[in-house]
Parts: C-alpha cells; sequence; structure tokens
C-alpha cells in the first residue's frame, strides 16, 4: 500500500483537533497503550521498511510502517480490524533502531498483534494452537527435561518432524533441539548455590529458557566468569522472559510471564543485587518490552536494572586488563565467526563481543556484518515461515562460510540455531570463550571441573 493509498492524519500535532484529542485505546483496560504520540512522530520517511528483512524478502508484506503507524491511523478513522499481515512480523525490532523519529514501532506491532489474535483468530485454529505451544516453550520444556535421552530420541526421529509439520505447521527442515541431560537449575542445586557470599558484588541471574533447558553449559559458563571477579551470584525463581508471547500475540501470557519476573526480579534488587542476563533476547524483553507494555510494581526498577552479562562486566570491572595476559589453548575457541543478534545490536551492543575478544591470546572473532539471521524466536519454525527465514539468513550464511573461521559465535540461542542449521557450524556463546580464557590458568576452577 503506498502512501497516497494512505489516508490523512488530521490529529496531528498543531492542527485544531488537537483540542478534539481523545485517547483510544487498544485495551481498554490499559490506558497506557496508547500510542497516538509515537504515530504522529511518524512523517513517513519509509526507513523502517527499508531496515526490515522481512519486507526485504517478501514483496507481500507491508512493512513496519504500515504495521505501525499508519495501521494506527486506519484504525483511528475507520471502523477496521487489525490487518492479518501483523503476523508476519518476526519481532527482531530492527525498525526501532532504525526509526530516526523514536516512533515506538516494536511496542505498537506487539499490540496490534495482540488485539489480532484476541479479536480475529480463531481459538479453534491450527494456527492459534501451534502459535501458542511455540510461545509457551517454559510450560513444555519441563517435560523434555525430566526424560531427556527419551524426548530427544523421540524428537529425533523423521516421523516426528513429519508429523510436526503436518499436524502442528512446525516445519520439519529442521532439528529440533536437544535437552540437556541435567539442567542448569538441577547442577545450581546440587553444586550448593553460590559459591561466593558478598554482598557488595551481588548479581541476579536471568538465565530464560534455552540455557536452562538446552545449554546449561552457557549458564555455568556465567557463573564461573562472575565468581571469578568476586561476583555473590543468585539465581531467582523466573519465567519466559516474554519474547516468543510478544511475538505470537499472546500478551497475557506475556503478562503472567512479566509479573512472575519483575516480582522476582525486584526482590533480588532489594537485596542489592543487579539483573543480569545470558540472552540479547531476554535482556531486550526486561529493558524494554515490561515498561513499554505492563505497569507492575517495580517494573521500571528492573527494567533499568537488567544488563547483558558482558556489557555488565564491560562497565563495573576491568575486564579488558584482565583479558590481557588471557590465552586460550584450545581449538573450540580459536577462530569464530561472529553474529551480533538483532536484539544486541538495538541495545546497542553489537561491537563489544569483537573488541573483547581481540584482546585474548590465541582467539578472533570475525564479524559477518549487520544483516539479521532471520529465524527471530519462534518466526523460523512456521512452516509458512520457512523459506524466508532462511532467504533472510543467506547473506549471514554466506559471510560465515567467507570468513576465516569454522565455527560459530553469538549470544542468541536462536540465531545460534539458525547459524547451525545454514552452515554445519558448531556454534558458541560469548560467555563460554571468556570462561576459557579467565579460568584456564586456574586448574582448581577450570571450566571442565565438575563445578
Amino acid at each position: 500500500m503506498s502512501d497516497a493509498e494512505q489516508p490523512t492524519d488530521d490529529h496531528g500535532p498543531g492542527t485544531d483537533s488537537d483540542d478534539e484529542f481523545e485517547p483510544i485505546q487498544v485495551f481498554p483496560e490499559a490506558e497506557e497503550m496508547d500510542l497516538r504520540p509515537g504515530a504522529d512522530n511518524c512523517y513517513k520517511c519509509s526507513t523502517c521498511d527499508t531496515n526490515c528483512p522481512v519486507a526485504e524478502v517478501d514483496d507481500e508484506f507491508p512493512g513496519p510502517k504500515f504495521q505501525g503507524p499508519e495501521q494506527w491511523r486506519l484504525k483511528r478513522q475507520e471502523d477496521q480490524d487489525i490487518d492479518d499481515s501483523v503476523m508476519k512480523c518476526s519481532n527482531c525490532m530492527r525498525c526501532d533502531s532504525a526509526c530516526p523519529s523514536e516512533v515506538p514501532l516494536s511496542q505498537m506491532h506487539n499490540t496490534a498483534r495482540a488485539e489480532y489474535v484476541e479479536q480475529n483468530m480463531s481459538k479453534f485454529s491450527r494456527e492459534y494452537w501451534r502459535n501458542r505451544m511455540l510461545a509457551n516453550y517454559r510450560t513444555l520444556a519441563p517435560l523434555g527435561a525430566m526424560f531427556p535421552r527419551t524426548a530427544n530420541f523421540v524428537t529425533g526421529l523423521s516421523v516426528t518432524s513429519w508429523l510436526g509439520e503436518k499436524v502442528m505447521g512446525i516445519t520439519s527442515e529442521r532439528d529440533l533441539p536437544e535437552f540437556a541431560t541435567e539442567t542448569f537449575r538441577e547442577w545450581w542445586t546440587k553444586r550448593g548455590g553460590a559459591k561466593i557470599d558478598n554482598p557488595d558484588k551481588r548479581i541476579a541471574y536471568f538465565h530464560g529458557c534455552y540455557a536452562n533447558y538446552n545449554t546449561p553449559e552457557v549458564a555455568k559458563a556465567l557463573v564461573r566468569v562472575y565468581e571469578h571477579f568476586g561476583y555473590e551470584v543468585m539465581v531467582p525463581d523466573q519465567s519466559c522472559s516474554g519474547t516468543p508471547m510478544f511475538a505470537n500475540g499472546m500478551l497475557e501470557d506475556a503478562r503472567r510471564a512479566t509479573e512472575t519476573n519483575v516480582s522476582e526480579l525486584a526482590a533480588a534488587l532489594e537485596d542489592g543485587a543487579d539483573i543480569v542476563a545470558s540472552c540479547s533476547s531476554c535482556s531486550m524483553s526486561i529493558r524494554q518490552e515490561y515498561p513499554e507494555l505492563f505497569d507492575f510494581e517495580g517494573t521500571e526498577d528492573v527494567a533499568s536494572n537488567t544488563w547483558d552479562a558482558v556489557e555488565y562486566l564491560r562497565v563495573h570491572e576491568d575486564l579488558e586488563a584482565a583479558l590481557a595476559d588471557a590465552s586460550v589453548d584450545d581449538e573450540r575457541f580459536e577462530d569464530f565467526a561472529y553474529h551480533a543478534p538483532c536484539h544486541a545490536r538495538n541495545q546497542g551492543l553489537d561491537g563489544q563481543t569483537v573488541e573483547l575478544l581481540a584482546l585474548i591470546d590465541g582467539v578472533e572473532a570475525h564479524d559477518v556484518g549487520d544483516s539479521c539471521s532471520g529465524i527471530s524466536g519462534t518466526y523460523g519454525w512456521k512452516e509458512e515461515n520457512y523459506e524466508t527465514s532462511m532467504k533472510i539468513g543467506e547473506e549471514m550464511f554466506e559471510h560465515m562460510e567467507h570468513a576465516d573461521a569454522e565455527q560459530g559465535l553469538t549470544e542468541c540461542p536462536t540465531c545460534s540455531m539458525q547459524m547451525g542449521h545454514g552452515t554445519g557450524y558448531e556454534i558458541t556463546h560469548t560467555l563460554e570463550v571468556l570462561a576459557a580464557a579467565l579460568l584456564e590458568s586456574e586448574p582448581s576452577q577450570s571450566p571442565s571441573s565438575a563445578d
């Protein structure tokens, strides 16, 4: 839909109609959902559209400008439903950082998507139940983690993938992620919790779902790195960060998860801790989406005191000095093709990993550029999005294969899945490299030890 075809917003700043403005609420019970100021800030430059990875490869997707400000204007002036194309938005949130007018695009997309699901999507449809299942991985994962070897055997069968696609619409092109034989929280309990008691240096670790159930080695690396710097690590109770729920329009599920997380993390703040997350999408959700969409007591404090795990160390420790004499004598941690996740870029963190790893003798991370991986959480797991997801990822795959490395590095679990799927490389998390570099010279605290 071209700009010329869009209705003119006659309620812009400076018009006579300002005096007649009455907020329209997407969700009547939530006054903070009124987004008129953000819509008025859009002057239709289309920068968001040119930075949208979905619009770049899918000619039928109208782009973030339509999904946000223009759809909002249409809704204000006509009795019109949310357009179903909002479900094609991958929620990569690149439009937020691209917009020169700071229009809250992803906030608009999240509220529009939630309204579409609530009012226009059949609760008996396969799409609804598929999306709800993908959005609530935190609810299903404990079942697989109870019998991980059996679960991995069953999910690894080709007939399981075939049924998943035919019955639920989950692409059979991808291998389902394996469950760890011991979750991070099981390991944490077995080791007796924190090894350091330090009220002056205390962090609350938001590990998220994937590091708990699928890649506990990432969470263990965080604990070891932070204890190396003398931090007391707290592991509060937690639910899903809400990221897959926002992306699938399951706002009520996200509301429940957010309420739990804000309550637990706010209590950790009162105990003197700062909050750190090892997943860039989890930290993005807590920092930006929580205060944009909810108003639980403590939400703003939790958001403003949440950090990416590596970012926190760069700010609060002399990490460069600590790494100056560090080296890694393990070919698994030598040369990497590094992908900065979109949600890390949105937080201004895209350069930190390459800069830090350059300090470590024997390690080099080759930045593969600013393209999106294409999977965007649950987006690339849907049968109808798989081909689009792979088209978006083509640039990243090509750059990875041209880099002087045969393994990948990133901080996002689903970007990791896409990188491995597109290239066959093993993918590592930055915290694992830091743990190897900082602790390798301390045999008693070796990353490979039982502790």
